[in-house]
């Protein structure tokens, strides 16, 4: 198996505010002394991780189901079922906290309700650790008593959940528990400079006759821009087996599943940021897929310089000579590649994603 996968994409995106930061404006940075526009990593694996599409490949994001959680509230929901199940709130309060409290540290039990159930920080939860834990609340609920300490054991080392194994986790309090993400996410950064533009709008009252009063119901302004944004995918493909190690006989089936959902979330689906404004959908129109056992490389590099002039075309033209240049330098920087080029009508999204998994 050729250890590493990398994933270089270009997706054009028109007028959008996909990812605001704390004044509501696009997300910016400077590379090369120019402005670009910039989509952090963080936006990205979470609009792909709750995307439809991995998601049908990969089980649905919810309590019980096949893929696992990040959330602080999972005292909060054993609370509510114990509650429901005629568990008194004070054994309710006690109970909850010490199942939730095997996943992080709690909030302090002064917190009003129902902060003082939540853990401090967010955690990534397995599937087999989630159906423990309500299997731990069904003996508690018929035994009518407290958790016993052998059973508060929660956590595992293996798991079966894709994105856990994709994403790792890090838990404070537990760190033998921690697993090792096995795939790195750059920020998208735009290839060509950019101006954030402010777009002033204003809004009509339905029932507004303009009799009496004939100016708007509503103004106000939101600030957007577009651009072609380059994206850097690496993946693990060795560490994401080993992650997957507790799907048992069905971890191959998974490892591939996982690879392919990952990928064709990150070639099709955007942040949801503004999306009912300015309706941002695109696909990426450009991937190159490199697989081999060699250090893997960005080829942001080859964007340092903005490009101008046919764009579209242009940013193709200098990440394959970039990716060039590098192996001229250093030798060869990888094993093997595929190649989709919408705009050049070379290769397809199913050979990439075939490409992807190949042993």
């Amino acid at each position: 198996m050729k250890k590493f996968l990398q994933i270089h994409m270009l997706t054009s995106y028109p007028p959008a505010n996909l990812n605001r930061d704390d004044l509501g404006r696009p997300k910016t940075a400077v590379v090369g002394g120019t402005n670009r526009l910039r989509i952090s990593s963080q936006s990205l694996k979470r609009a792909w991780r709750t995307s439809s599409i991995f998601q049908e490949k990969l089980g649905k994001i919810e309590l019980g189901g096949k893929t696992g959680i990040r959330t602080k509230r999972l005292g909060e929901e054993i609370y509510n079922k114990l509650i429901n199940n005629k568990i008194d709130e004070k054994n309710a309060k006690e109970w909850s906290r010490s199942i939730a409290s095997q996943f992080g540290k709690l909030k302090g039990e002064n917190e009003k309700h129902p902060e003082y159930l939540y853990i401090e920080q967010l955690a990534f939860i397995s599937p087999e650790e989630q159906e423990m834990a309500f299997d731990l609340v069904e003996k508690c609920i018929k035994n009518k008593k407290a958790p016993e300490e052998d059973d508060l054991k929660l956590l595992r080392h293996e798991n079966s959940a894709a994105d856990l194994a994709l994403f790792g986790r890090m838990l404070a309090s537990t760190p033998v528990f921690n697993l090792e993400a096995s795939i790195q996410v750059s920020h998208a950064i735009s290839v060509q400079a950019v101006d954030v533009e402010d777009d002033f709008f204003t809004a009509v009252d339905d029932l507004n006759r303009g009799e009496e009063e004939v100016g708007a119901g509503h103004m106000g302004d939101v600030e957007f821009a577009s651009g072609i944004f380059y994206t850097y995918i690496n993946i693990d493909r060795e560490l994401l087996f080993e992650n997957l190690k507790g799907a048992g006989k069905a971890s191959q089936d998974l490892w591939s599943r996982t690879i392919q959902a990952i990928i064709e979330a990150a070639a099709k689906v955007a942040p949801t940021g503004k999306q009912n404004s300015f309706a941002s959908r695109a696909y990426s129109h450009y991937i190159l897929a490199e697989l081999g056992n060699q250090q893997p490389r960005s080829l942001s590099l080859a964007y340092v310089r903005p490009v101008y002039g046919n764009m579209l075309e242009n940013a193709v033209s200098i990440i394959e000579e970039t990716k060039d240049k590098m192996e001229n330098a250093y030798g060869k920087c990888s094993d093997e590649s595929a190649v989709m080029d919408v705009l050049g009508g070379k290769g397809t999204l199913k050979e990439i994603l075939d490409f992807c998994v190949k042993e």
